[in-house]
């Protein structure tokens, strides 16, 4: 192997040590003071690996290898550093750490890129602080939305009091965006977050595509009323109607085995949340995604017809709000091409397969073309402290980045 193993373990087990929940957990918030650790110590990798470093008005970690000629777009890797609230240690940080030794390996090689070389962490790719994701990979773009800054965490908190305390400068956003055509293309590795891999046996994957997430938040509104009294003809219990629509969901994304669709209702909070008081209003999430965009808007189309007649029979009103909704993204089939001849040379079998969470790749694909290696993850297992995936695995994964990137650079 080029890239050293070793030393991209112990980049690991430094990192996990911060924002550590129980033996094997992460809790990193994005735009927090865990994660500014991260950065930090991220900062001080990529600058052993002869990178210049910043921290930009979006909250995103950059690490800058200059190339001969600076004019050219620059060549972007990287991942995300901030993690769910009972995470584990790989998912974003993966792709991170590989980037940077990637980088490493090249200095040390006394390869000089002939274009800049970037690699970013970006900031709250996750979303679920402020119920939004992919916060600085779309910064950088130009893509956030009216109101993104006035959302607010659990503890009223918001994304621009965050961004503040976290050092950016929010009138400042457009010093920090990429000009149209200043990005090459971009390469993430990330673990599977899925069993694929590990059914088959298989250490790495190359990514085809990114599948299109529809987050809705759905509100029901019935009646309260004392729950010895009330009889159960006369009601309107915004929980029943939530529960028969959360069924729904489940029989809708499931009618066609043979599809990868998926669908997911994670959060729900209720109003006035006692127990002998009849729930007045009942908020809940739907996660639905697919590959096939075809696909999903017709399940939708069942989905929103599932909601009117369940409101209609319980007399219940509602109201259905749009927090994200992505086309799926597909891997340039040359970069595809490049991983696949790395991966054969390596005697790595590296099966194709579509990524059903989405990742910063997706918001980057708008802006150029973009490439995806897997990493095999045991059973399948992510956003939970049991995440895990073996160092040799990741070095392998580092390894194919490295090649793909030394022959990206020939473009």
């Amino acid at each position: 192997m080029k890239i050293n193993e070793s030393r991209l373990q112990q980049h690991f087990e430094a990192m996990s040590m911060i924002g550590k929940i129980g033996s094997t957990g992460t809790n990193r918030p994005a735009h927090s003071a865990d994660e500014k650790k991260a950065f930090e110590l991220a900062a001080s990798w990529m600058q052993d690996a002869g990178m210049k470093t910043r921290i930009d008005n979006f909250g995103n970690l950059i690490g800058t290898l200059e190339g001969a000629d600076t004019t050219l777009p620059v060549l972007m890797m990287g991942s995300h550093l901030d993690s769910q609230p009972y995470g584990g240690r790989f998912d974003g940080v993966a792709g991170v750490l590989c980037a940077i030794e990637v980088v490493a390996t090249l200095k040390e090689n006394n390869i000089n890129p002939k274009r800049n070389i970037e690699i970013i962490s970006f900031a709250d790719e996750e979303g679920w602080r402020f119920n939004k994701g992919l916060f600085g990979s779309r910064g950088i773009l130009g893509k956030l939305e009216d109101g993104e800054l006035q959302r607010t965490d659990k503890d009223g908190i918001t994304r621009e009091q965050a961004l503040k305390d976290f050092g950016c400068d929010i009138t400042k956003f457009k010093e920090s965006e990429y000009a149209p055509g200043s990005i090459f293309c971009f390469l993430e590795l990330h673990i599977e977050q899925g069993p694929v891999l590990d059914i088959a046996n298989k250490p790495i994957g190359i990514v085809t595509g990114i599948s299109g997430p529809l987050w809705l938040t759905v509100t029901l509104k019935g009646q309260a009323g004392h729950t010895g009294s009330v009889p159960m003809p006369l009601r309107k219990d915004s929980l029943l109607g939530a529960a028969e629509i959360i069924v729904a969901v489940n029989e809708i994304a499931t009618q066609d085995t043979s599809a990868p669709t998926v669908g997911t209702v994670a959060t729900i909070n209720v109003f006035p949340a006692s127990r002998n008081i009849i729930a007045e209003q009942t908020e809940f999430t739907i996660d639905l995604r697919d590959i096939d965009l075809d696909r999903r808007h017709r399940y939708e189309a069942q989905l929103m017809q599932k909601i009117e007649s369940i409101t209609q029979k319980h007399k219940l009103t509602y109201t259905i709000k749009e927090d994200t909704n992505s086309e799926p993204r597909y891997c340039a089939e040359w970069i595809k091409a490049i991983i696949k001849n790395n991966c054969e040379a390596l005697h790595l079998d590296a099966p194709e397969l579509m990524s059903g969470p989405f990742h910063d790749a997706l918001a980057l694909s708008y802006a150029c073309d973009y490439g995806m290696i897997f990493v095999r993850c045991k059973d399948g297992i992510s956003h939970n402290p049991l995440e895990y995936a073996s160092y040799p695995d990741l070095a392998l994964g580092a390894e194919v980045m490295y090649a793909t990137v030394l022959d990206i650079l020939k473009k």
